[in-house]
This record gives structure tokens, sequence and C-alpha cells, in this order.
């Protein structure tokens, strides 16, 4: 049973790895052009970063609905409602650039926040029909499609950001293309709506209860933790890199780079998860992103950019991949679309207010880019205490499982 059940998640695999690819670049070219399409239209330089904002805002709020419409109607219509918010929220986008309208674009990114949070929920789809053997490697895999993306994305910028006479209009574009197209993959899904519960089956533990169990509490916090740092450091990066004196090609040839360090661990973060455990893994993450902050604030040349961006990508990898398959292992499926919408809620809570924060401390926290760019760094310090803490606790507390 348990081949058969893993083939069916083979296929669903391939399926969430290309959407990966496909879906999954407008992310790095929205990261690319956001700070900087802001930075144009914002009468506040402060507020460069907020279209990056709005969109992690627009995903925390479409996370419990998306998991409802999931729950309900399985993943292929939450998948499908995702690529629809992409494409609206990037058409809206493109009419805020042309009409130079900083409203309109913020809008068009809180709509680009639903494809957001769908994506998000491309690692839980990997999950749901493996076995407990194949289920680290099934998040690992579809998290590796992000290479594709890594590479895919930055490209199409460079192509589509001065296409038009009104910069970065192409890029969002070129994103309503991209989730069009890309939603024709969900049609080739094969994982089954949920039953409808019968009124005696077991309902599982309220929202409150699953928070209070260690294991899930630890692996929220360390997701929260490594992807809201993630996000704090390379939402500022290109206006870092333009900052100090580099051009736009070099900015999406680093976010490049770091989502490639994202992603290409995946092929083998599965297998050191199975070998090392997730607890070992995060607590590698974490220590990685600590690094990433220490080459950041050693210097601006453009190799401690490219350096400390790859680390950041690693960190983010094996952090949060351990996070998700610890929290992935610690719910029934009654409990499956309550713990994953909660889940996305607090994470992409926390990165909401990492994006906010990061255009004020890059460009409001000191008088050059340089000191802005040190300060996004040296905000990273008590969130990786808050997370390392909460590791170590676990890993001490009795009765404590130690994968």
């Amino acid at each position: 049973m348990e081949i058969a059940q893993d083939s069916r998640a083979k296929r669903n695999v391939v399926v969430l790895v290309l959407a990966q690819a496909i879906l999954g670049a407008q992310m790095p070219m929205l990261f690319v052009v956001g700070g900087l399409a802001g930075q144009s239209l914002a009468s506040n330089i402060c507020f460069a970063t907020l279209p990056i904002t709005l969109i992690v805002l627009g995903s925390m709020l479409a996370a419990n609905p998306v998991s409802a419409i999931m729950q309900r109607f399985g993943r292929r219509a939450g998948f499908f409602v995702g690529a629809a918010g992409g494409a609206i929220g990037g058409a809206v986008g493109a009419w805020g650039l042309y009409t130079a309208s900083f409203p309109l674009l913020l809008a068009g990114s809180l709509i680009t926040g639903i494809y957001f949070s769908a994506h998000g929920f491309y690692r839980f789809a990997a999950a749901d029909m493996a076995s407990d053997t194949y289920r680290p490697r099934a998040i690992s895999y579809v998290m590796a499609g992000g290479l594709a993306s890594a590479i895919i994305g930055p490209q199409i910028v460079k192509l589509t950001a001065d296409a038009w006479v009104i910069p970065f209009t192409g890029t969002y574009i070129a994103v309503i293309a991209l989730n069009i197209a890309g939603s024709a993959l969900f049609l080739f899904l094969d994982i089954p709506k949920p039953a409808p519960p019968e009124k005696d089956a077991p309902r599982g533990r309220s929202r409150l209860e699953l928070l209070r169990t260690p294991r899930i509490a630890v692996a929220v916090i360390c997701a929260t933790v490594t992807y809201a740092l993630m996000n704090l450091v390379m939402t500022s990066t290109p206006l870092a890199v333009v900052g100090c004196g580099y051009d736009k090609a070099h900015a999406a040839d680093i976010v490049s780079a770091h989502v490639l360090a994202m992603y290409v661990p995946s092929f083998f973060t599965g297998h050191l998860i199975a070998r090392f455990g997730t607890q070992r893994i995060m607590a590698t993450g974490l220590v990685i992103l600590a690094g990433a902050g220490l080459v950041a604030l050693s210097g601006v040349a453009l190799e401690n950019f490219f350096v400390a961006l790859i680390l950041l990508g690693l960190g983010w990898n094996f952090g949060f991949i351990g996070a998700t398959t610890m929290l992935a292992g610690e719910h029934t499926p009654e409990e499956r679309g309550r713990m994953q919408g909660i889940n996305d809620f607090i994470v992409f809570g926390g990165v909401t207010l990492a994006s906010l924060s990061s255009g004020g401390l890059m460009n409001c926290s000191g008088g050059t880019p340089e000191e802005g760019w040190a300060a996004v760094n040296l905000a990273m310090i008590p969130f990786l205490a808050l997370a390392g803490s909460a590791l170590i606790w676990l890993m001490f507390r009795p009765g404590r499982r130690t994968v």
C-alpha cells in the first residue's frame, strides 16, 4: 500500500515542481522590481518596499480562506484561486505603473498576495499523499522546483523591466502571462477532495490546542523567524545594491543567486532530515542565517552581496523545510486545514512585519545606503536568538523526541 501511495504522491510532486518553476518565477520577479517600482512612485522613500509588504500582507490575510477552500473543495481549487489572484494582481499593478498611481500599485500587490498564499501550500500538498518515509523528500523536491524559477524570474526581469516606456510595466504584464499559462498544470494534480466530516467524526484539536503542542509551537516559531528574516534582507537587497552604486542587472543577478541558494539544496535537504533529524537541520539553518548577516555587515562589495544572499537562501532552505517537515508530522488529517491555515497566517504575519520594516530600516535609519544596509542586517539578531532559544528548549525538554 505504501508503494502505491508514494506512486501517486510522486505524480503530484512532478506537477507541483513544474508549478513551482513556472508560476513561482513571479516571486523573484516581484521581489526584484517591487521595491524599485515603489521607490519610483512613493512620495516618501521610506515606503519604497510597501508593494512587497502588501504582497505578504495579502498572503497573510488569504491564508485561512485559501486553506478553507482547499479543505472543502480540494487543493486544485485553491491553486486555481491563487493563480487568478496572481494574474489580477499583476494587471492592477501594471495599471498602477501606467497611471503613476502608488495606491493602485499597492492594491495590485495586495491581490497578488492571494497567489503568494496558495503558493505556500505547494509544500503541504506534496506531503498529502506521501508516506512518512517519502514525505521529507516530497517536500524538498517541490521546494527544489524553485531552482528553475530562480533562473527564469530574474531573466524575465532583464528582458521586461525597460521594455516599455514606463519602467517595470512589462514585468507586471509578464506576471499575468505566467499565471494564465501555469495554472493549466493543476488539471493534472491528483489529490482527492477531503471527504465531508460525518457528525460523529473526530474534529481534532482546536487552533489553540495545536499551538500549545511543543513541537508545533517550535516549528511555527522557526518557520516564522526563518522566512521573516529572509524576506527582511532580500526585500532591501535591490535597494541596497542600486544605492551602493551598482545597476539593476547586478541586483537581478544577486537575487537570482539568492533564489538558487534557496532551492538547490532541496535536492538533498530531505535526505539530510531523514538522516540527522529535523531539529539539527533547523539549527544548522539558523547558524547559516547568522553567517549571512556577518558577511553583509563586513562590506558592500559585490562579492559581499552575493555571498551574504547565497547564505541567506541556504539558511532559509534548511530552517524552513525543516520546520515544515516537523509541522507536517504533528497533525491529523482532520486538523490539516486548521493547522496549515493558522501556521501560514502566523508565518506571513511575521513576514509582513519584516517586509514593512525593511524599507524603513534601509532608507530611513541612516544617512547612507551602507548604514541602512547595516541596520537591516543587525535587526536579525534578536529574532535568531528567539528561534535558537525555542529550538534549544525543545531539544532539552523532558520526554523530548530527538528527530
